[in-house]
């Protein structure tokens, strides 16, 4: 459960309860305070999981490297087919600053589709993910559903280490009711399946296996683990105890004892202490002690997999045989592998590179920098952060720059090239960037800056959906881009020599402010500077020529929010004065 979707005080309220008993809470999407990264009290205030999820609200390097786990969300069980939502009225400022939006705009996370088309798209997210943090699991959320099994091999043939089926049951804290009723499956369909697919392929014993999606009491955890799970999820429970009333209220951002809102007189009401959660856990476990001592067992690890142990109801007119189906009891029915797949490998020094190394740079640390000439791999530079500078003679593939929070790349035609319009990288350039600085001294893929948040890039051409979702930033295109460009553009500023296929819904385009010639002109010198573009060499030497032909593109969204200010500010200026 997010940061936005539940309260500042509820959520670390959370995160200290589960550290303080050796477990493990979860940030969900949307990043976390860093204030809560000061333990020198002694107390660990942040989520030993973070979450990675399609929209990357809140994905920094700092926030990377911190987790114990990282978990990407690919599927959210109480809402199957839907990405994440929170309404624009739970966007504060604090909320703003940490997801790197707007406030009081809408953000979604639409179901992954940026870079995970599948299941290979998803073994790179893994292995990106493992590169910059290597010390830390690497977890996929799916959903219960039919099918699940199926996924869940692919997962772990991807290389996770553990595999999440959520299922149905509950709720998001920001969803509308309309969302998450009448939609999904429960855990138990999606577990047994995924558990006896995993087993049947001699890929169980790979992979932690976790369920979560109304979790509640003992006996709902000693049924997972006889169904195959190992790992435990709770959500509404916890809430509950911290004083949840159940209001079904959390999209309207009224919650009335603090928990799912960001207002501060709501908040003020909260009341809910860590021992409350710590004691809530406790009256689970003595329960689920119980259970496995009516079933002759010593301790839990001894219950996973043990399907033999369950029974239908004898009153029951459901037919069970699927969900009670024994696997192969001389297959492993639960992880003994310590990591699944080899540690990546570390970063090549400066030369030649070529596209079998992927994930460049990620593991480089401020002050680092390398010089390459090549064929890049994927994800050329992807999550590096202040003080790391990357240059490549020649090209690199997909995903150059994902989630990138500082630091710089550069990306330049090989010094035989004499192509007018080179193309030198591929695919979802800058994905998910909070910071730092690209050039591309010639032309991309598709969906270039998509989800940007802070980073300034510069490019000579670009494929369809340019700057797609983007909320924060600088991008400059110093030649064509294509169709739809800045759809779903809720902030930053684009400059484009082309803005005849814009998305008319989300953006508009104008001519470039006076007092903005100055900082397209400072990344234009800094373009020509680092990458020798001919492109940008002609446009400064004719530079009110060039100007001429931009035009600066911003959100619609964000004209009308400042709009309606403005309106409220002149209005409140023209109220008639009291006298004192």
């Amino acid at each position: 459960m997010s940061l936005g979707a539940l309260s500042p005080e509820a959520h670390e309220a959370l995160a200290i309860a589960m550290n303080q008993i050796g477990a493990r809470s979860n940030s969900g999407e949307g990043g976390e305070d860093p204030a809560t990264y000061d333990d020198s009290d002694g107390f660990r205030r942040d989520n030993r999981v973070k979450q990675v999820a399609s929209a990357r609200f809140g994905v920094t390097p700092r926030y990377l490297k911190r987790a114990d786990e990282l978990e990407i969300k690919i599927a959210q069980g109480s809402k199957p087919g839907e990405g994440g939502q929170l309404p624009g009225l739970k966007v504060t400022s604090l909320i703003a600053r940490l997801r790197h939006a707007q406030p009081g705009m809408q953000l979604i996370s639409p179901p992954p589709h940026h870079d995970i088309y599948s299941i290979e798209d998803l073994a790179q997210l893994i292995h990106d993910l493992k590169t910059v943090n290597p010390r830390a699991r690497i977890g996929v959320k799916l959903v219960s559903e039919a099918g699940v099994g199926t996924i869940a091999a692919g997962v772990a043939k991807a290389r996770a280490d553990y595999i999440l089926v959520s299922g149905h049951d509950g709720g998001t804290g920001a969803s509308p009711l309309s969302s998450i009723k009448n939609a999904g499956v429960p855990w138990e369909l999606g577990l047994a399946e995924t558990q006896q697919v995993l087993v049947a392929n001699r890929l169980r014993e790979r992979v932690s296996l976790r369920t979560d999606g109304g979790l509640r009491s003992g006996r709902d955890i000693v049924v997972a683990a006889l169904l195959g799970a190992e790992e435990f999820g709770f959500g509404t429970g916890v809430l509950v105890a911290l004083g949840c009333d159940m209001a079904r209220q959390c999209h309207l951002n009224t919650c009335p004892t603090g928990i799912a809102t960001q207002r501060e007189d709501l908040r003020a009401k909260f009341e809910g202490r860590p021992e409350h959660v710590i004691n809530h856990l406790f009256h689970i476990a003595e329960e689920a002690r119980e259970e496995l001592a009516a079933l002759g067992l010593t301790k839990l690890d001894d219950a996973v997999g043990r399907v033999d142990l369950l029974e239908a109801s004898p009153d029951s007119s459901l037919d069970l045989s699927f969900v009670l189906n024994a696997t192969d009891a001389s297959m492993p029915r639960r992880r003994v592998w310590e990591r699944n797949g080899d540690a990546p490998a570390p970063p090549p020094p400066s030369g030649v590179i070529d596209n079998a190394k992927r994930t460049v740079g990620a593991a480089l640390a401020a002050g680092d920098s390398r010089e390459y000439r090549g064929s890049a791999g994927q994800s050329f530079g992807a999550f590096i952060d202040d003080g790391v500078e990357l240059s490549l003679e020649g090209e690199a593939q997909d995903y150059v720059g994902k989630g990138m929070g500082g630091g710089v790349i550069v990306i330049r035609p090989f010094a035989e090239d004499r192509s007018p319009d080179p193309v030198l990288a591929g695919n979802t350039i800058c994905y998910g960037a909070t910071g730092g600085r690209l050039f591309v001294a010639g032309r991309v893929g598709e969906r270039f800056c998509v989800r940007n948040s802070g980073a300034m890039a510069v490019v000579e051409g670009a494929g369809d959906h340019f700057c797609e979702y983007m909320t924060g930033g600088v991008a400059v295109a110093l030649g064509a881009v294509g169709w739809n460009a800045g759809a779903g553009m809720t902030g930053g500023v684009v400059y484009l020599t082309d803005w005849r296929q814009l998305n008319a819904d989300s953006v508009v385009a104008r001519e470039v402010p006076k007092e903005d010639e100055a900082e397209l002109r400072a990344l234009i010198e800094e373009h020509h500077r680092r990458t020798g573009s001919p492109r940008a060499a002609s446009m400064l030497a004719n530079w009110a020529s060039a100007v001429a032909q931009f035009r600066q593109v911003v959100p619609v969204a964000q004209l009308q929010a400042q709009a309606a200010q403005d309106a409220a500010a002149q209005s409140q200026e023209s109220a008639p004065k009291t006298a004192a």
